[in-house]
């Protein structure tokens, strides 16, 4: 793959960095995107109507269950060399913040610590009232009770209509401000205010750079933009500068590591 020499020597010599990723890291590993998981059963409903608290009032069996069914589709998932490629790296500088908007704990599962979840975890739940977290419930047709109030357990994600966790985007933000590099990974960048982080780096002139198979709207104002799945640039990204790819070997070996990935023109 063609990595230009100035992007390694970039990388090697960043002490604090900062990756946004988005639901094309997720989709490597089998995940759909939000609306392409409307299939069978679940394709005659509009995923924004189920996914807010207002459908949750309505009709609690109905979404619960589709949540059951999300959570049922990450489960079966297993973290991709993208994921792995960002956990070794996360060992071997000094500050990492790994801010993402997927909800599916792939990168945890990957070995990640420094994980910021802007929309929350499909994979946790708290209680409908009070935001009371449960550690443990039981997968029925109707969402579990709380065992503090007494309320309607939820699926610990951000709804339409919802706010992001305070602690969790001031966090995204102040390392967003003081990064050495910004790297934006299978994301969109649409979706607010995820899409203004890259923005808040390039306003204190902190490198930007993108991978993602096609161009997006921020593809114009990286430094540099690796066309290519996270799952094949980011091992080959990390073995160039750090000669370590994370646990990747395998993939690399059978041809994912290597070739059929470019550059966009960023100019």
């Amino acid at each position: 793959m063609d990595i230009p020499d100035d992007l390694i020597q970039l990388v090697q010599k960043a002490r604090r960095v900062v990756v946004l990723t988005g639901a094309g890291i997720s989709a490597e590993s089998g995940i759909p995107t939000f609306r392409q998981a409307q299939t069978g059963l679940w394709a005659q409903y509009d995923p924004e109507e189920l996914a807010a608290r207002s459908a949750f009032q309505r009709n609690p069996r109905l979404v619960w269950q589709w949540y059951a069914w999300r959570r049922q589709l990450v489960q079966q998932a297993a973290p991709n060399p993208g994921h792995l490629a960002l956990a070794e790296w996360e060992r071997l500088v000094p500050e990492f913040t790994l801010i993402t908007q997927n909800v599916d704990g792939l990168h945890q599962r990957a070995g990640s610590q420094r994980v910021v979840e802007l929309h929350g975890n499909l994979l946790r739940v708290k209680c409908f009232d009070h935001d009371h977290v449960a550690p443990t419930w039981e997968e029925t047709e109707n969402p579990p009770r709380c065992a503090v109030c007494g309320s309607y357990l939820r699926p610990d994600v951000v709804w339409f209509g919802e706010s992001l966790p305070a602690v969790g985007l001031h966090t995204a933000v102040t390392a967003s401000r003081s990064a050495d590099v910004f790297l934006s990974i299978g994301t969109s960048s649409l979706v607010q205010p995820a899409a203004s982080l890259p923005l808040e780096a390039k306003s204190n002139r902190i490198p930007l750079v993108e991978i993602n198979p096609q161009p997006t709207p921020l593809t114009a104002a990286c430094n540099f933009a690796l066309a290519g799945p996270a799952g094949g640039v980011l091992p080959e990204l990390l073995f160039r500068c750090f000669g370590r790819e994370g646990d990747s070997g395998n993939e690399r070996e059978a041809g994912m590591g290597r070739g059929g990935h470019g550059r966009f023109p960023t100019q």
